[in-house]
């Protein structure tokens, strides 16, 4: 798990240097990848049209964010007509902050959740536990990280990079079960485990996927059920969702819940799909007996008010960039150390988090428009991740850069000086054997997993000039010989 003791960057740069070593661990995350690009592949094939479903969904995007007041307050009005409590947070810890009063107003004792990235985004779990509250996460991949004490790896695929020889061990360590190498065992173990959970929970916390402005409703889209529970068994049920997931109208929903299971996971349909749109009212026979729903900013509209990058907003958590990525494939999901990695992550987080801090994460990408071309809703990524580096580099310029920047511009832009400096560059590469892995290295991070590359003792200027004097030369040959004739 990631740990920030050190600044953001460094320890960034630690975390993806020992991943990427792990040859192990990188071909496991590249094979669960593989099968998911497959089945992906396959389940996309039957739209009728994919482009125009994408164009349409970030359409939908496009209204509802850029008329969050709007929608959000229909939202509100629709949703606290049937019972429903909204609270509106501005940040991590008024978000926190509602809910702790509440678990304390209610004399809460247990609490169950199921998966809300926004949760992890504010530090939940542990200003819960720090005030005396028992949490289990419900979601299997969730709560198996929960007992590794690690922050899930992907937001979609929070173990993906776990095996199973070690979930089972992790499970013999921490609930005394015998180890098994079985996938239905395992999961059977988590359920025994968690069933009693739904039972002794008071409170049950979950995010969403969208809000629907026009009914007052939210939909949550899972594979398990463990939602149903979480929300239907406790007599308190919270939905900590952020302000973008809005949509305007329910008939919305009948594209973005196939376009998630297709972007997420390859499936046709999600297992599960609820709307949610209140307490338990007079007659039913289940559901909670209050249902609370906080609408989190948390630096959204920080976001939102960058016309130049808003549309990351539309971004519906499939992590389908992530599943792309050559960078994430390589050092996963811990090295980013924050909520939402991957592409959308390195766009987004320096925009929530700052972006002196977190602007690294915009250059650890190889720009090469695979999370662009994925995105269901059509989110130029890959731009906005050269929009994040522009605006770091304005915002503080690196001074040992700019000069580095400065000198090529001079070399290039005096042909006889390069190719001066070109003659030289032979001897670099003679010479760097000899400081190798040095402190006097330059270029020692980039060689430590790289060879050095060996400039060429021929230039392709004087090549390319020997070749067109050979020209001339059989050229002017055959002429005298046709003249000889």
């Amino acid at each position: 798990m990631t740990t920030l003791a050190e600044p953001p960057r460094h320890q960034f740069q630690l975390d993806a240097n020992r991943t990427a070593a792990d040859g192990d661990r990188r071909a496991a995350v590249r094979k669960a990848l593989h099968n998911y690009s497959s089945a992906r592949d396959k389940t996309g094939a039957t739209f009728n049209d994919w482009k125009s479903a994408r164009n349409a969904a970030s359409a939908i995007k496009h209204e509802a964010v850029n008329h969050l007041d709007r929608y959000l307050e229909e939202f509100e009005s629709k949703f606290t007509a049937r019972g429903g409590k909204v609270f509106w947070a501005s940040d991590s810890k008024q978000a926190r902050d509602y809910i702790i009063d509440l678990a304390k107003r209610k004399s809460v004792r247990a609490i169950v959740k199921s998966k809300a990235m926004t949760g992890e985004e504010i530090h939940l779990n542990q200003a819960l536990l720090e005030e005396g509250f028992g949490v289990v996460e419900s979601d299997l991949g969730e709560y198996i990280q929960q007992l590794k004490g690690e922050a899930p790896y992907h937001f979609v695929f929070p173990c993906m990079h776990l095996r199973r020889d070690e979930i089972s061990d992790l499970f013999h360590k921490e609930l005394g079960t015998a180890k098994t190498d079985s996938p239905e065992e395992l999961t059977m173990i988590a359920r025994r485990v968690l069933r009693r959970a739904y039972i002794d929970a008071d409170m049950g916390i979950s995010g969403g996927n969208f809000i629907v402005a026009e009914t007052g409703m939210i939909s949550i889209t899972e594979n398990e059920g463990n939602a149903r529970l979480t929300v239907g068994l406790p007599k308190i049920h919270v939905a900590l969702i952020g302000i973008e997931k809005v949509v305007p109208r329910l008939a919305d929903l009948a594209l973005f819940l196939p376009m998630l299971a297709t972007a997420g996971t390859g499936q046709h349909m999600t297992g599960y799909n609820s709307m949610y749109g209140g307490p338990r009212q007079p007659g039913e026979l289940d559901g909670p007996e209050e249902f609370h729903v906080i609408l989190l900013d948390n630096h959204r509209t920080r976001l939102l008010a960058d016309p130049e990058q808003r549309d990351a907003l539309h971004c519906i958590r499939c992590g389908a960039c992530l599943n792309v990525c050559p960078i994430f494939k390589n050092i996963g999901g811990h090295a980013y150390g924050t909520t939402y990695q991957g592409p959308i992550g390195s766009v987004i987080t320096p925009h929530f988090r700052g972006l002196e801090d977190w602007k690294h994460l915009s250059g650890a990408s190889s720009l090469c428009g695979a999370c662009t071309e994925t995105c269901p809703v059509g989110i130029d990524i890959h731009h906005h991740l050269l929009h994040n580096r522009r605006n770091a580099a304005a915002q503080k310029p690196a001074k040992g850069e700019q000069l580095l920047w400065k000198a090529f511009a001079f070399l290039m832009q005096r042909p006889a000086l390069y190719r001066l400096a070109s003659r030289f560059a032979p001897l670099g590469s003679l010479l760097h054997p000899l400081v190798s892995g040095s402190p006097l290295d330059p270029v020692r991070s980039w060689t430590s997993t790289r060879e050095f590359p060996h400039a060429p003792m021929r230039s392709f200027r004087d090549q390319f000039r020997e070749h067109q004097a050979a020209k001339k030369g059989v050229a002017s040959s055959g002429t005298q010989q046709g003249a000889k004739r």
